[in-house]
């Protein structure tokens, strides 16, 4: 198999993202959630190792007729955005009447202008502000099943954080700690596909799992900053 064919099979890898988001979808609008996240857990597994495949297989060079890049970030705003947004929106038991309206807006848009700001990674390839994974945020929420009072300032502050000098890590390409984020990373992929699977039930220890990984995940690149003064 030439190099060629190897990059381009990289590019349909990623391009099924599409295909899990509109599955995630068609599943949110039964309302039919643990599905859903079921297929987004799969989107989230291929978005983690089609980046790593494209820089071995160097897409931009032996199959630039696609770019890698921009599909990815069509498939992020879909699987991270999109479909999250709505889910949440349509979820009234989290988000009665008006509340969802407020977040399903602020999420949406928010994030848009997050994706195509050019600043949006850092000189270690972390991401510079919350990287819009609310596709993470939103199942932690289905697990947990906090009030809207809870759900609105954590929407708004992580919303607001997307455009702050924060440092949030990448999982796979930022370098410092990548020993305890890629597991992290992956523990997280595990737990969130076992609260799917039993449908989010309460007393399941991957609520736990969910809660520490999502800390850790969320923390990491701030307290870098903090510990060795970076900038970014």
């Amino acid at each position: 198999m030439t190099l060629s064919t190897k990059a381009l099979l990289v590019h349909l890898l990623t391009g099924t993202g599409a295909i899990f988001a509109m599955l995630a979808l068609l599943a949110a609008v039964d309302e039919e959630w643990s599905l859903m996240f079921l297929w987004l857990v799969v989107a989230f597994f291929v978005d983690g190792i089609d980046g790593p495949l494209a820089r071995k297989y160097d897409v931009n060079t032996n199959a630039p007729e696609f770019d890698g890049e921009l599909l990815d970030l069509i498939i992020d705003y879909l699987t991270y955005v999109f479909v999250p947004a709505y889910a949440l929106f349509k979820h009234t038991d989290l988000l009665p009447g008006w509340t969802g309206w407020i977040v399903i807006i602020v999420i949406t848009f928010a994030s848009a202008m997050y994706f195509a700001d050019t600043r949006m990674k850092t000189r270690d390839y972390s991401f510079s502000g919350f990287p819009g994974c609310w596709n993470m945020v939103v199942l932690v929420l289905f697990a947990l099943k906090p009030g809207f009072w809870v759900i609105l300032p954590l929407v708004a502050i992580l919303a607001v954080a997307m455009f702050l000098p924060i440092k949030f890590v990448h999982p796979v390409r930022t370098e410092r700690w990548r020993i305890v984020t890629l597991p992290m990373a992956l523990a997280w992929t595990v737990f969130a596909g076992w609260a799917a699977w039993v449908e989010f039930h309460p007393q399941s220890w991957a609520n736990w799992g969910l809660m520490i990984t999502s800390v850790y995940l969320l923390g990491a690149g701030a307290l870098q900053q903090v510990m060795y003064r970076e900038k970014l």
